[in-house]
């Protein structure tokens, strides 16, 4: 006898709720039906639910997201990046402490003491016929970040396969979670065929009908809430093997408007807008932002993160600065319109040789222009890249706070996490360098400015 089994997928959502109440009516009625029909349907997510450049999911610390997934009748959801590493450690122990859904990952446990009560290497699903479906997932391997934060974090692919061999001879069939990106999804599907499906996410990749590899389905769903992806697996409960599955890509956009859909969006902003709207500091004149040219946001700002870290000196772009700091006062809200990006502050060690080289690659024409996505960066424009406390004389010498700089030693430099993946700065990528965990630059520039507008 065939049964039908539906799985519905969401990923990288990124707390884009536009088409949200419309994915949401049409999931439960298409699951209402099946229901109807005798057929088990299931409503997973991939990760990176949440997205902290968001007024609402910043304002609730993520817990917002987590009441709209249990809204939503999730059954089992894996953690990304962002739920993984915007978050503090108790941020991210009591994340889930309301969930009615369970979240899987098997890469990821607490270095000390005890894990979260809601953290489970996998799941089983159980359909209306008894069929078994495990449930595992893996998450990206950040691992200086998950450790400043107290998680260690194992490798990814090496604990799936491990799992799934256990479960195998368990249960019918096993799904995956994997919050790994595309290339790593291919991997895992060559070294493990074992794995049925692949639910895809991290690379923000497209896959309208699925890939298959080895034997295994992948999928993939795109951002932002652009889809909802819907499994369908046909399984032979005699031969206990699955005869048929295939993946579709619902463009969310196309689906029926939902009455009051912009009144939800509107309440989740005001609520957010609501708890964020809190004075922090005050200041007697405006602070200007410019894209283009230093400003004296970038003045205070530098000084800020100069004072936080000890470093001798500091490098960033100026498209991180979305509006000016107001004159009078100052909200938490302010803050977050400035700041929205989910980046933190890094120090790295370079030798004088490795800071000229810096200086000279910030000077790159192409780059103020650019509209970088990614990385963290939640801007327009990427803007010019901005040094302070080292500059180059007409020698050529390199100096650090207006002193020549000493060739034997090595000096501080504080900089965005985003310059230290290697894409900008090529040589960041392998220096010694500190994460300043878990604060964002709003967080940064709120200490700083409580401190420096009361001298």
């Amino acid at each position: 006898m065939l049964e039908k089994i539906h799985i519905f997928h969401t990923n990288d959502l990124h707390s884009h709720f536009k088409y949200w109440p419309r994915m949401q009516n049409y999931v439960n009625a298409q699951r209402a039906q099946y229901a109807a029909l005798g057929e088990t349907s299931f409503l997973v997510d991939v990760g990176d639910h949440l997205d902290r450049s968001n007024i609402y999911t910043d304002a609730t610390i993520g817990k917002g997201n987590v009441k709209l997934l249990n809204d939503a009748g999730y059954d089992v959801v894996t953690i990304g990046n962002n739920e993984g590493i915007t978050l503090s450690h108790e941020e991210l122990f009591h994340l889930y402490d309301d969930a009615l859904f369970e979240v899987v990952v098997a890469n990821v446990n607490a270095s000390k003491g005890q894990n979260p009560m809601w953290l489970k290497p996998y799941v089983v699903l159980t359909t209306k016929n008894d069929t078994k479906i495990a449930v595992t997932a893996a998450t990206a391997m950040f691992e200086i970040y998950y450790k400043e934060l107290q998680w260690q974090i194992d490798d990814a692919r090496s604990s799936l396969i491990r799992l799934t061999h256990q479960l195998r001879k368990e249960v019918d069939i096993v799904v995956c979670l994997s919050h790994l990106g595309i290339t790593e999804d291919e991997l895992l599907a060559e070294e493990c065929p074992e794995i049925d499906v692949i639910f895809g996410s991290h690379t923000h990749h497209t896959l309208p009908n699925g890939k298959f590899i080895n034997g295994v389905l992948l999928t993939g769903g795109g951002k932002f809430g652009q889809y909802t992806g819907h499994l369908a697996i046909e399984y032979d409960r005699k031969t206990r093997e699955i005869v048929e599955k295939k993946d579709t890509l619902i463009h969310n956009k196309d689906l029926p408007i939902v009455e009051n859909e912009n009144e939800f969006l509107l309440t989740l902003e005001e609520e957010g807008k609501r708890l964020l709207d809190k004075p922090v500091f005050s200041t007697e004149k405006m602070y200007n932002k410019e894209w283009f040219h230093y400003s004296q946001l970038s003045h205070l700002f530098a000084q800020a993160i100069i004072e936080k870290s000890g470093a001798d000196c500091a490098l960033f772009n100026a498209g991180i600065f979305l509006e000016g700091l107001p004159k009078g006062t100052v909200t938490a809200l302010d803050l977050h319109k400035i700041f929205p990006h989910p980046i933190n502050l890094c120090t790295i060690e370079l030798s004088v040789s490795e800071i000229k080289e810096i200086f000279q690659q910030s000077k790159n024409e192409e780059w103020p222009n650019m509209e970088l996505k990614g990385l963290g960066f939640r801007g327009v424009v990427f803007g010019k890249m901005l040094t302070y406390g080292f500059a180059m004389n007409e020698e050529r010498q390199l100096l650090i706070n207006g002193k020549i700089a000493d060739n034997e030693r090595t000096y501080k430099l504080v900089t965005l996490d985003l310059f230290t993946f290697g894409y900008f700065y090529p040589s960041f990528k392998y220096a010694k360098k500190k994460y300043i965990l878990p604060d964002f630059l709003r967080n940064i520039m709120l200490d700083y400015g409580q401190s420096f507008f009361k001298r």
